[in-house]
């Protein structure tokens, strides 16, 4: 039976999302497209975990699930770090850190 109630982390990991899709046509813009697709699927994958979490089958399926988002945001702040740090790849912008470390707390 599906759960389609409101629900914080599923909204803001949604969010988080939508706007790790823009950074990314950012990346695809500067024709950074290895980087592009590295972050797209990091950054969407939480989002997606936690969505299919609120379906688990048991409580171990939804750990699991939150277990796999929390190492899919742990990469996306990698991929993230690394185009803050280097000269050749576009800023993210602060908000995208402020959004992922929410998800993280």
């Amino acid at each position: 039976m599906r759960n389609d109630r409101q629900n914080l982390i599923v909204d803001l990991t949604f969010q988080f999302a939508l706007k790790i899709i823009a950074f990314a046509e950012k990346l695809k813009e500067a024709k950074k497209y290895e980087m592009a697709s590295q972050v797209f699927r990091s950054g969407t994958s939480i989002g997606a975990n936690t969505k299919e979490a609120q379906n688990a089958e048991s409580k171990a399926d939804f750990i699991h699930k939150f277990k796999i988002a929390a190492k899919e945001a742990d990469e996306v702040y990698y991929w993230l770090e690394l185009c803050k740090s280097s000269e050749h790849l576009p800023d993210p912008d602060e908000q995208i850190f402020k959004d992922l470390n929410s998800i993280l707390s």
